[in-house]
């Protein structure tokens, strides 16, 4: 496992396009398929994900990117945004990039007027689960999922 460096939780630009589809594309490939609307948020995040009002944000580790996760625009009632596209380099998972990532995603959605942040997943990813549990996200049921592998539904009060 490499050493420990300094983490730095920054905003996407151009350069980390590839990192934001690579280790997207790696988490997905290994547990599902992709999906028409991952191939539309990683091979055009500028356009499916910030010209809408979405954020990415890029964890780096001695200015490697070695996570990625998006604030996605949310047709859900009541949630701006959804938690999405959260993926962290497989070398460098159990260090808390994931839970530094979530932490930074939140804050960015209560600076951007966020009430609720919402988030859909599946059962088998049992440690991003509980990563979502401990931030505070609840189940909740009742919306609809462009995602065949979505199994469960998630959200979390800001205020």
């Amino acid at each position: 496992m490499p050493e420990a460096l300094s983490l730095q939780i920054v905003p996407f630009e151009p350069r980390y396009r590839q990192a934001f589809y690579t280790l997207n594309k790696a988490w997905i490939d290994a547990y599902f398929v992709m999906e028409p609307k991952d191939h539309e948020a990683l091979e055009h995040p500028e356009r499916s994900v910030l010209e809408p009002g979405g954020q990415i944000l890029v964890a780096l580790e001695g200015g490697i990117p070695v996570g990625v996760c998006a604030l996605m625009v949310s047709e859900r009632p009541g949630c701006r945004f959804e938690l999405a596209k959260m993926g962290v380099d497989p070398v460098y998972q159990g260090r808390g990039i994931g839970k530094a990532l979530c932490k930074a995603a939140l804050e960015k959605a209560r600076e951007l007027g966020a009430r609720k942040l919402y988030l859909e997943s599946n059962t088998v990813l049992k440690p991003a689960l509980a990563l979502y549990r401990s931030l505070g996200f609840r189940e909740v049921t009742g919306g609809t999922s462009p995602y065949k592998r979505s199994n469960i539904q998630m959200e979390v009060e800001l205020y």
